[in-house]
């Protein structure tokens, strides 16, 4: 039954045409802005990167970010991709410092002040304090005889020919720019530092991405197994298999598990010549040596496992290789 929320957004189409230069401006946007950073990738100065890097990577304190308006909004953004990828990072508001925050900053700390004219009024007061305290100032500026570049440590330059706006007013490209420039820095440090998933994880303990690579196996594996004897009946196999929740059977001797059989294993047996649902038993159809995993290790390499074994079931087994527990994998 279709509500009425859903015909007024089928009609609003029609009620809202856009004609072909307003989806051609839609495309020139992402032309200039792409273009613009392959400019960027390919003429860039390594010796001011390399200083800005060394200057991050030496830093005892933090690296704090100061922009104002949208630059401020970016700024926030790359702070936050600082922090969780293993640099210590905030985000300080210039006019607010200006008012008392400076008291968040210590010698120790690496400041990076972002302002795309490089003459941001409310950015450049804050250079005296800083240079008294000792701090070293990172710019990222598209005004390289600006004052704001003059009295940079290093300065990372927002390279543009223009904005996308077609005003060439809202910041638009040189956001984007920006932007990369502090996920640049961020990648780079990362592979310095060699910040590996599990390190990622810490900072990210909420996500899933934290929950495969802190979870371990025994802490989400299912322990509800099937379990038979490999000289039991094809047919008492089937039945256990239907009402087992995840289709599989576990084919144990002498308390050892010796194969497993699964709806794959089944349906091969099934395409044999030599089937017989009435005298076949487990044995006949089991894979011997299926591919295991010990409780205790990471769901993540279980994951890992399981791709590279093309399989999206794993068996959980105990220090004594005696199975406790399966999982599913369906991505």
């Amino acid at each position: 039954m279709k509500t009425q929320q859903s015909v007024d957004i089928r009609n609003f189409y029609d009620e809202v045409p856009f004609d072909g230069d307003v989806m051609d401006s839609i495309k020139q946007t992402f032309k200039q802005q792409g273009n613009t950073l392959l400019t960027l990738a390919a003429e860039f100065n390594r010796a001011q990167y390399k200083l800005a890097l060394s200057l991050m990577i030496q830093c005892k304190g933090h690296v704090i970010i100061c922009g104002m308006g949208k630059s401020g909004h970016v700024g926030r953004k790359i702070s936050a991709t600082l922090a969780s990828t293993g640099t210590p990072s905030f985000f300080v508001h210039p006019a607010e410092a200006f008012h008392g925050d400076l008291g968040m900053i210590t010698p120790d700390d690496v400041v990076v002040l972002i302002s795309n004219s490089g003459e941001t009024d409310e950015v450049l007061k804050l250079i005296p304090s800083l240079k008294n305290f000792g701090n070293r100032i990172i710019a990222i500026t598209g005004g390289m005889q600006s004052t704001l570049a003059k009295n940079a440590d290093a300065v990372l330059e927002i390279k543009m020919q223009g904005e996308s706006c077609p005003n060439n007013l809202a910041p638009t490209t040189s956001t984007t720019l920006t932007m990369a420039i502090g996920d640049a820095l961020a990648s780079a440090l990362m592979n310095k530092r060699h910040f590996m998933p599990n390190d990622f994880a810490k900072f990210h303990p909420g996500g899933s991405l934290g929950r495969r690579l802190l979870t371990r196996l025994k802490d989400v594996m299912s322990t509800r197994l099937t379990k038979v004897t490999p000289d039991a009946p094809l047919k008492e196999v089937i039945v256990g298999m239907t009402q087992d929740q995840h289709g599989i059977a576990l084919v144990m001797e002498e308390e050892k598990l010796i194969g497993v059989i699964t709806d794959g294993d089944l349906r091969r047996s099934m395409m044999r010549d030599d089937f017989d649902l009435n005298i076949m038993t487990a044995r006949h159809i089991m894979t011997c040596s299926p591919v295991t995993a010990y409780s205790h290790i990471m769901l993540s390499d279980a994951e890992a496992m399981m791709r590279e074994h093309q399989i999206k079931q794993l068996l959980v087994v105990d220090a004594q290789s005696l199975p406790v527990g399966i999982i599913d994998f369906y991505h």
